[in-house]
């Protein structure tokens, strides 16, 4: 489920307690991503996609993977969003 961010068009949310917030999906005030909490198990894309080590996972196997349902798929996903976040040269 995506995080819902607080809107300034609707002021009544932030006097919300936040575990209420929380629970309602909006994040909470500067709410980041960690990602350093978000892979949990490192390597297990790459296990269940059979791909080898020190070698990149080809983009279309990676795409084609994030469309399958479960934690395949999520690890997918969440490795094409993290993607999208490296520096290019």
């Amino acid at each position: 489920m995506a995080l819902k961010p607080v809107s300034p068009d609707n002021p009544g949310l932030s006097k919300l307690p936040t575990d209420v917030r929380n629970k309602m999906g909006y994040m909470k005030k500067g709410g980041k991503l960690n990602i350093a909490k978000a892979i949990k198990k490192p390597g297990a894309l790459r296990a269940s996609l059979g791909a080898k080590k020190g070698e990149p996972i080809p983009a279309k196997k990676l795409a084609k993977a994030a469309k399958a349902p479960g934690k395949l798929g999520q690890r997918a996903r969440f490795a094409e969003m993290l993607k999208g976040f490296r520096k290019k040269k």
